[in-house]
């Protein structure tokens, strides 16, 4: 199989690469921070020239038609910045929903705004009791002549506190953990009967709590048929897994390079702590685990758009598992190389272990995914 990048593809690698080079290193990153919305809206406008948020809609819609592959890239590049921009929640998350499920207008309406960075989107659908059960959802939609009125909260919404737009999953019928009776509907974040409130997360991230009470939204707003919901919904979480696993490659591939640097400038006894041969062990360790966190990304990334459910959720939740157990080796050992700056909030290699962190915790940790990979159907 080849891996070689198209050129194409080393094209959008390396215009990605110059932009957050130029204009996001950690500094950079800590004052886009603390902006109101928590992100560079600038930086968000030059996404759209550059036309990353573009990428994985067709040309019809104003996209550029790139592939899970593509999309990998842009992520990986996104986690080596640690960026913190809504891309994931918006173009990942929104953009897939409403290309694999969203009818021909709402595509034609939705994604072009995407595309040109004037609108963003969050997928409201995690709730207390969910846990990683995607079927688990308690908030309601009730049938009302022609509309359907919601009534229930939605927890830890990435980037909620600056939708736009949200796609919300409530439940139509069926008891509270079962996969039928599943709806997804578009609802305006300035809906009558919404309430949010918007926190920051401990990678440096955006969420919000949702909470839905009388909300009412019209039948047309649905996204596929209502009630029959979860085969969508399962489908696109399992490609915001493979993108947040190319992001995860990228956290840690800065964590090891940053260690490895830190190694050879940093002296103990008059030499380098690099020079000590524990130590390239412990580096050397980092980089199998990360080298094997890159293939199961590549892994997870082809097979993100497979028809196939089955073999696609094998492959989605093996690469799962391993990039857990990659970013815990690799955060570790590069906290622990750099002694007691590595766990300051004014040094940049925690911060990656936090995201990292944090990526092993959305949608499934190691544990949840074993479980699956391990069932018998």
């Amino acid at each position: 199989m080849d891996f070689e990048l198209s050129d194409e593809q080393k094209l959008l690698k390396d215009s990605v690469e110059r932009l957050l080079r130029d204009q996001y290193d950690f500094e950079a990153r800590r004052k886009y921070a603390q902006e109101p919305e928590g992100f560079s809206r600038k930086l968000w406008k030059q996404y759209a020239e550059l036309g990353l948020l573009a990428l994985p809609f067709e040309e019809k819609y104003g996209g550029i038609g790139g592939s899970s592959v593509d999309s990998m890239i842009v992520m990986e590049i996104f986690g080596r910045a640690l960026v913190i921009e809504p891309y994931f929640a918006t173009v990942v998350l929104a953009g897939s929903l409403l290309r694999h499920g969203g009818n021909q207008q709402q595509r034609d309406l939705l994604l072009p705004k995407i595309a040109c960075g004037e609108l963003l989107m969050a997928f409201a659908h995690s709730e207390r009791q969910s846990r990683y059960n995607l079927a688990d959802v308690v908030t309601i939609a009730r049938k009302d002549g022609e509309d359907f009125i919601f009534d229930g909260a939605k927890s830890l919404v990435l980037h909620g506190d600056s939708a736009d737009m949200f796609i919300v999953s409530a439940r139509l019928s069926g008891e509270r953990k079962d996969k039928a009776g599943l709806g997804l509907f578009l609802v305006d974040a300035a809906a009558k009967g919404i309430s949010r409130r918007g926190y920051a997360t401990i990678d440096g991230q955006r969420a919000a709590e949702l909470i839905l009470s009388g909300v009412r939204v019209s039948a047309d707003a649905a996204i596929g048929e209502p009630g029959n919901a979860f085969p969508l919904i399962e489908r696109v979480v399992d490609i915001a897994i493979a993108a947040q696993c190319a992001e995860a490659v990228g956290a840690m591939a800065e964590m090891h390079d940053i260690t490895v640097d830190y190694l050879k400038t940093r002296k103990q006894f008059g030499q380098p702590i690099g020079n000590f041969q524990v130590l390239q062990h412990r580096a050397a360790d980092m980089l199998i685990a990360l080298e094997q966190a890159r293939s199961m990304a590549m892994l997870a990334a082809m097979t993100a758009d497979a028809d196939n459910s089955d073999e696609r959720r094998k492959s989605i939740s093996a690469a799962k598992v391993q990039i857990c157990n990659s970013g815990r080796i690799v955060g570790q050992q590069a906290t622990q190389l750099h002694g007691g700056i590595g766990m300051t909030m004014e040094y940049k290699v925690g911060h990656y272990f936090k995201r990292v962190t944090a990526i092993a915790a959305i949608f499934g940790d190691a544990n949840h995914h074993l479980t699956l990979l391990t069932r018998v159907d």
